[in-house]
């Protein structure tokens, strides 16, 4: 059974929760906000899903509750900032805003951020840099995490590693988010909970026999690389660069032995570029809007339209802005204990289908 939200009540529910434990309203009101766009966009392990798990992190200390990230360095067109597990949600949404400022003198701004605390879903922060008519690319790693097994190994090296890509095309943008493992941690862990097994064998035992059972991850496990038995080369090789443009250029992940220690905290990179700053904007969107109407247009091997990546998210955004958002099962049932005990009234459902 799902049940479907006003967004406005789901963000202020969420705001509430994190004002609770302590966070000002401002920053509750932007950690609300990621959490419900990554929702709103489909990404429903990496949502609304995460509020518990934050909301641990600020009671226990492990996020801190204020404070301003360190400036490392800054050139103006580039910065590296150290965040000292402020909340991910919210020390990205500021970079991505500092960001935004300096675009129309810069043209294109880089950033990365150290032991920013976990950042969730990173489609979730991309409809802004969309609807101001700019390019993005963000990337996450986490030097404490090792789930993912370059190809031919045993052992489990990178994290998951996800990229995260969009670009105005017209009607709905390019967009997507991805990790460089066949299937995301969190999808393993939903499997795991529900005793099912994963829809194919995107995971490794510790013997190195391929296998569908989440038991076997937990068993000395790992996740594929994207490519799969066969050609996990590319996704290894892939996570590689990721981790590169993360850790290394933000100096700080799996060559220092306190990163070890910083569980689920990441490292980040963000590129934002101004189409204009190469040329017309009509130039570039006459070149993306072409690039999605042939995909659209592409004959399909199985009677379904061909899939364009950001079209289904962005129709979804804007269906459940308007109609009420659907959330997993799962999500409001874990919410609930943490309503209760904050003394938060959970937020009324539209419809329970």
């Amino acid at each position: 059974m799902s049940s479907y939200y006003p967004a406005a009540e789901l963000q202020k529910f969420a705001s509430d929760l994190f004002q609770r434990v302590g966070l000002a309203k401002d920053r509750a009101d932007v950690m609300a906000n990621v959490f419900l766009q990554a929702d709103l966009l489909g990404f429903t392990t990496h949502g609304l899903q995460r509020v518990v798990s934050n909301l641990k992190w600020l009671q226990s200390g492990e996020s801190r509750l204020s404070g301003d990230p360190q400036v490392l360095s800054d050139r103006g067109n580039c910065f590296n900032w150290d965040a000292q597990f402020l909340p991910g949600p919210w020390v990205l949404t500021k970079a991505i805003e500092q960001a935004l400022s300096r675009i129309p003198e810069q043209g294109v701004v880089t950033a990365t951020i150290r032991r920013s605390q976990h950042i969730a879903c990173l489609a979730a922060y991309l409809p802004q840099i969309i609807e101001a008519g700019y390019v993005a690319i963000l990337t996450c790693s986490t030097p404490g995490e090792n789930t993912v097994s370059p190809q031919g190994g045993l052992d489990p090296l990178f994290s998951a590693n996800p990229l995260a890509f969009a670009a105005p095309a017209g009607e709905y943008p390019l967009l997507f988010d991805i990790s460089m493992s066949v299937t995301a941690g969190a999808y393993v862990s939903r499997a795991k909970r529900e005793n099912t097994k994963m829809p194919t064998p995107c995971l490794k035992d510790k013997h190195g026999n391929l296998s569908d059972d989440p038991l076997a991850f937990d068993d000395g496990g790992s996740i594929l690389p994207i490519g799969g038995a066969d050609h996990g080369y590319k996704g290894a090789a892939l996570s590689a660069m990721l981790e590169v443009l993360s850790m290394a250029l933000g100096g700080y992940g799996r060559g220092d032995e306190s990163a070890t220690q910083d569980k689920e905290a990441n490292s980040v990179f963000l590129q934002v570029i101004d189409p204009q700053a190469f040329g017309a904007q009509a130039d570039f969107l006459r070149q993306t809007i072409a690039l999605s109407h042939l995909w659209e247009q592409n004959r399909s091997d199985s009677g379904k339209p061909v899939r364009v990546p950001g079209q289904r998210a962005w129709a979804m955004r804007t269906r459940q802005l308007r109609d009420g958002v659907e959330l997993y099962p799962s999500i409001m049932r874990d919410l609930q204990p943490w309503a209760e005990k904050l003394q938060v009234p959970l937020p009324s459902a539209l419809v329970t289908s």
